[in-house]
C-alpha cells in the first residue's frame, strides 16, 4: 500500500484512515486498510455467515451496584509493524463489534495515540520482529498513568510442538493477555468480545467508582471502611480532618492500633461482635480520642457489607461528632444521643429522638479485654438499655420541674426502675378464686412458703425410660392422615392413635421434610431418623397432657403458622429450622408437674437452674446433650460453627420463651414493637406518609423483632388448643386438666403447698377454669397474633369454644 492519502468506510460506517506516519484515525486522512469486504469466512471448508443479529458487541449501559453508568464504545489500539491477515482480522473484528479503532506502526505513535485517546484495548504484534521491541513499547504505556484499567494483549508465535513457554516474562512487562497467532476473524472477534465483557467490563467499573470515593470524600461524615479481619482499608478526608490522622498512618492497620477512650463498658464489645457476626447493622454511640488525645463523642452506624458467598467482607463506619461536644468536663452536664431509628420518634412525627445521659452512667468499667476482637475493642461504647435512656431524660426533667411534677416523677422513677417492666404486678382477687389459682400456678416459677418444719428440698422421684427404636412404617392410614397436616383442623388424637402413641416421628418426618431441614441441617435421612426417635423416645408417654402427641401437636401448629404470608416474609431459613426444631423439642422430659411444683419440692433440677425456667432450661439442656453426645444421632455434626452457634441460639430463645411467668413481657413487647409498627395502630401515625410506612416495616424486620416473632410463635403454638375444633379441645381441655390434679394429689401427699387449688379434685371446675384460661392468658395473645399472622379461622375457633366453656360454666 502507497503513501497517497485516501480514505476507506467500512460497512459499519466507521472511518478508518492512515496516517503518513503509519497510524490510523477515523478522523485523518489516509489510505484504505486490507479489510475484508464481507461478513464470511471459510472455515475448514464450509463458509459461515456472522450477522449483527447473530454475534452482538458493545455495552451501552452496565449496572454497577445501584449504579447505572453508561459504557461508550470500546477503543481497540493495534499496533503493527505491518498489515497483515493477522492485523486485518483484529480490524474486521472491531468492525462488527463497532468497537473504535486505531492502528499504528511504531512504538512511538502507539504511545502518541494511546495518550490522546486512552485506548481501552491494546493489541500489540510480539511476533518476532526488527522493527520493534514489543515488551519494551508495553513497559512504556505502563508507565502512563492512563494505562491503569488498560488491558493490553501481546500476539505471539504458536509455540512449536514440545515447546514450553512461560507467560510470566509478558506478565513482567506489563501484558494483561497472551494471544497465540491466528488470523480467523471470528477468533479474533471472540478474543476482543471476551476482554470486553471480562476485564474491560471490571475496569469500566473499577473506574467509575472514583467518583464513590469523591463522594465519600465529600460528605460531612466521618467514614472508615475495614476488611473482615477489621484492618482498615480506607478513610476518607473528614475523617482526617477530625481526628487528625493521614490516610498513610491507618490504612493496612488494625482498628486496634488506633488509639481510642479509655473510658468504656466492658459488656458493649460483646454486643458489637454479636451484631458483626450476625451480619446485622449495629448504631449508637462511642468515644474515642484524636491524635492529639482530645476526646472526642461520636455517634456511629457499623455497616456489614455481604459480599461472595453471602460472607461479610467488609465493615463501613459512619461517624458523626455529638453536637461539638469533644470534651468530657464539657458534656458531663448533659448527654444528648440522636437515635433516628427511634420508634416512638417515627409515630409522633418528631424530627429527632434524644436520650439524655448522666455522667453517672459512663464511669470506667474497666480496660476492654483481650478476648474481644480489634472490631469491638475500637468502638467500646457507652451506652445504656432503652430503659435507662428514658430514666436519665427524667432525672434531667425532674431537675427542672416543679414540686408537684418532681414528686409525679419520683413515682414514675420507681416503676421505671422495677426489672419487669412488662409483666403486671399480679394481685389476688378475691371475687375470682379461679383465676387468681389459675394465675399463681402457671406465672409462679420461685419457691413457696412451706409450713411447719416441712423438708422443702425433699427430692422428687425421677422417672427413667429406656430408649426404644421406633420402625417408621407408613401404612395406608398413617399416609392418608399426614394428607392433611397442613389444614389447621387436623386431628391429632387420629395419628395419635393410628401410630400407637408415637404421632412425633411421623409428623415431624412429614413437616421436616416439607420445611427442608435436612438440607438446612446437611445430615442424612437416617441421622435425623434416629434424632427424632431419640427425641420422642424422651417424651413421658404415662403424662396425660405433656407427652409426645403434645409435641406433634405444637409442631403441626408452628408449621401451621410458618406458612401464613406475612410469617414467611419475616423469617428466614435458619429462623424456620429453629422453629420446627424448638417445637419438637420443647417439652422433652416433661415430667407431668409445673416449675412451681419443681421449685417447692426441692428436686435436682431446680437446685441446677436455681429455680429460675426450670423446665425449660431442661429440655433445651437435654435436647443438645442427647444429640450432641451421639454421633448416630447428631443432625448438627456437619453444620458451620457460625450457623450452628446462630441456630442454636434461635432454639435455645424459643423454648426458655414457653416458660409462662414471663408471659405478658412477651405479648406486650410483641404488641408494641412488631404489631403497632406493622398495623399503624399508633393514632399519631395517621397522615405521616410513605416513608413512616416504610420506617416501620424497617423496624419489624430488625433481629429483635424477628426474634419477638419466634418467641410469639412458639408461644402461640404450645398454647393453641383453645383455638382448635371444640372436640379437640375439649380433649386436651381434660387431658390438662388431669395433669394438674395428678400433680395436686402429690402436692398433698409430699405436704408441698398445693399451689392451683381449683384442680383439686373435690371441686374441680374444668368450664371455670378454661374461661378464666382464655380470657386471661389467650384473648389478648391470639388477638395480636393474629392483626400480624392473619388466622381469622383461629379467631372464630377461639370465641366459639369460650362461648361453650361459658355457658357451661354459668349452668355449673
Amino acid at each position: 500500500m502507497g503513501c497517497t492519502p485516501s480514505i476507506h468506510v467500512s460497512q459499519s460506517g466507521v472511518v478508518y484512515s492512515r496516517d503518513s506516519d503509519g497510524s490510523s484515525s477515523p478522523h485523518r486522512d489516509g489510505g484504505p486498510l486490507s479489510l475484508p469486504t464481507t461478513s464470511s469466512w471459510t472455515s475448514g471448508g464450509k463458509e459461515e455467515r456472522v450477522t449483527r443479529s447473530k454475534i452482538q458487541g458493545g455495552v451501552k449501559e452496565v449496572q454497577f451496584g445501584p449504579m447505572k453508568i453508561r459504557q461508550e464504545a470500546v477503543q481497540v489500539l493495534l499496533v503493527f509493524p505491518k498489515e497483515d491477515s493477522q492485523s486485518a482480522g483484529f480490524c474486521w473484528a472491531c468492525e462488527q463489534a463497532e468497537y473504535k479503532c486505531n492502528m499504528t506502526k511504531t512504538p512511538e505513535t502507539a504511545l502518541k495515540t494511546f495518550l490522546d485517546k486512552n485506548h481501552d484495548i491494546i493489541v500489540i504484534d510480539k511476533r518476532p520482529s526488527t522493527h520493534f521491541d514489543a515488551q519494551a513499547l508495553c513497559r512504556s504505556i505502563r508507565a502512563t498513568k492512563s494505562s491503569e484499567g488498560t488491558v493490553i494483549v501481546a500476539v505471539a508465535k504458536h509455540p512449536q510442538k514440545g515447546q514450553e513457554v512461560s507467560v510470566m516474562p509478558l506478565i513482567a512487562a506489563g501484558f494483561t493477555r497472551w494471544y497465540d497467532e491466528n488470523p480467523s476473524p471470528i477468533a479474533c472477534y471472540n478474543e476482543l468480545i471476551q476482554l470486553e465483557f471480562g476485564e474491560v467490563r471490571a475496569q469500566f467499573k473499577l473506574r467509575a467508582s472514583s467518583a464513590i470515593f469523591t463522594a465519600l470524600d465529600q460528605c460531612q461524615e466521618s467514614i472508615e471502611i475495614t476488611s473482615k479481619d477489621n484492618i482498615i482499608q480506607y478513610v476518607n478526608r473528614t475523617f482526617e480532618g477530625l481526628m487528625g490522622y493521614q490516610r498513610e498512618e491507618l490504612i493496612g492497620k488494625e482498628l486496634k492500633q488506633e488509639p481510642i477512650k479509655d473510658k468504656n463498658k466492658v459488656d458493649i464489645p460483646i454486643t458489637i461482635n454479636t451484631y458483626g457476626e450476625e451480619g446485622k447493622q449495629w448504631q449508637g454511640m462511642y468515644y474515642g480520642k484524636k491524635r492529639n488525645g482530645e476526646n472526642i463523642c461520636q455517634n456511629m452506624k457499623i455497616t456489614p457489607v455481604i459480599g461472595q458467598g453471602g460472607k461479610i467482607r467488609h465493615y463501613v463506619y459512619v461517624k458523626t461528632p455529638c453536637e461539638n461536644k469533644t470534651d468530657e468536663s464539657e458534656i458531663s452536664d448533659r448527654f444528648l444521643l440522636e437515635r433516628p431509628s427511634d420508634l416512638y420518634s417515627r409515630y409522633k412525627g418528631k424530627k429527632k429522638s434524644y436520650d439524655v445521659r448522666s455522667s453517672t452512667s459512663r464511669r470506667s468499667d474497666g480496660n476492654i479485654q483481650g478476648k474481644s476482637s480489634s472490631f469491638a475493642r475500637i468502638h467500646s461504647m457507652s451506652i445504656e438499655a432503652p430503659i435507662t435512656q428514658v430514666i436519665n431524660i427524667l432525672n434531667v426533667a425532674q431537675e427542672s420541674s416543679s414540686d408537684v411534677v418532681a414528686a409525679s416523677l419520683d413515682r414514675v422513677l420507681d416503676i421505671l426502675q422495677t426489672p419487669e417492666l412488662y409483666s403486671p404486678r399480679l394481685g389476688r382477687n378475691e371475687d375470682d378464686p379461679h383465676t387468681s389459682d389459675l394465675v399463681d400456678g402457671l406465672m409462679s416459677g420461685n419457691l413457696q412458703k412451706l409450713d411447719g418444719s416441712v423438708n422443702a428440698f425433699k427430692n422428687a422421684s425421677d422417672t427413667q425410660l429406656q430408649i426404644s427404636t421406633l420402625t417408621i412404617d407408613t401404612p395406608a392410614t398413617i399416609s392418608e392422615l399426614l394428607e392433611h397436616e397442613e389444614n389447621w383442623d387436623f386431628d391429632i388424637f387420629e395419628l395419635e392413635a393410628a401410630t400407637q402413641k408415637r404421632p412425633l416421628v411421623c409428623l415431624g418426618l412429614k413437616i421436616c421434610s416439607r420445611f427442608r431441614v435436612c438440607e438446612y441441617l446437611r445430615c442424612s435421612d437416617t441421622t435425623f431418623r434416629a434424632w427424632i426417635n431419640l427425641i420422642e423416645s424422651k417424651y413421658i408417654s404415662s403424662n396425660t397432657y405433656h407427652n409426645s402427641t403434645h409435641a406433634a401437636d405444637v409442631l403441626h401448629a408452628t408449621a401451621y403458622f410458618l406458612s401464613r404470608e406475612r410469617v414467611k416474609q419475616r423469617l428466614d431459613h435458619t429462623a424456620e429450622v429453629a422453629a420446627i426444631i424448638a417445637a419438637i423439642v420443647h417439652d422433652i422430659d416433661h415430667p407431668g408437674r409445673t416449675n412451681a411444683f419443681l421449685c417447692n419440692a426441692g428436686t435436682d433440677l431446680a437446685v441446677l437452674y436455681n429455680d429460675i425456667a426450670v423446665l425449660e432450661s431442661h429440655h433445651a439442656a437435654l435436647t443438645f446433650q442427647l444429640t450432641i453426645r451421639n454421633d448416630k444421632c447428631n443432625i448438627f455434626k456437619n453444620m458451620e460453627r457460625n450457623d450452628y452457634r446462630i441456630l442454636r441460639k434461635y432454639i435455645i430463645d424459643m423454648v426458655l420463651a414457653t416458660e409462662m411467668s414471663k408471659h405478658f413481657e412477651h405479648v406486650n413487647k410483641f404488641m408494641n414493637c412488631v404489631v403497632k409498627p406493622l398495623s399503624g395502630f399508633d393514632e399519631s401515625t395517621i397522615g405521616l406518609g410513605t416513608s413512616n410506612i416504610s420506617s416501620s416495616r424497617f423496624v419489624i424486620n430488625t433481629l429483635e423483632s424477628r426474634t419477638l416473632i419466634m418467641r410469639m410463635l412458639i408461644k402461640c403454638a404450645d398454647v393453641s388448643n383453645p383455638c382448635r375444633p371444640l372436640e379437640l379441645y375439649i380433649e386436651w381441655a381434660h387431658r390438662i386438666s388431669k395433669e394438674y390434679a395428678d400433680q395436686t394429689d402429690d402436692e398433698k401427699e409430699k405436704g408441698l403447698p398445693v399451689v392451683m387449688p381449683l384442680f383439686d379434685r373435690k371441686n374441680l371446675n374444668i368450664p371455670k377454669s378454661q374461661v378464666s384460661f382464655i380470657d386471661y392468658f389467650i384473648t389478648d395473645m391470639l388477638s395480636s397474633w393474629d392483626e400480624f399472622a392473619v388466622l381469622p379461622n383461629l379467631i372464630n375457633h377461639l370465641e366459639k369454644n369460650f362461648e361453650y366453656w361459658k355457658k357451661l360454666s354459668e349452668n355449673n
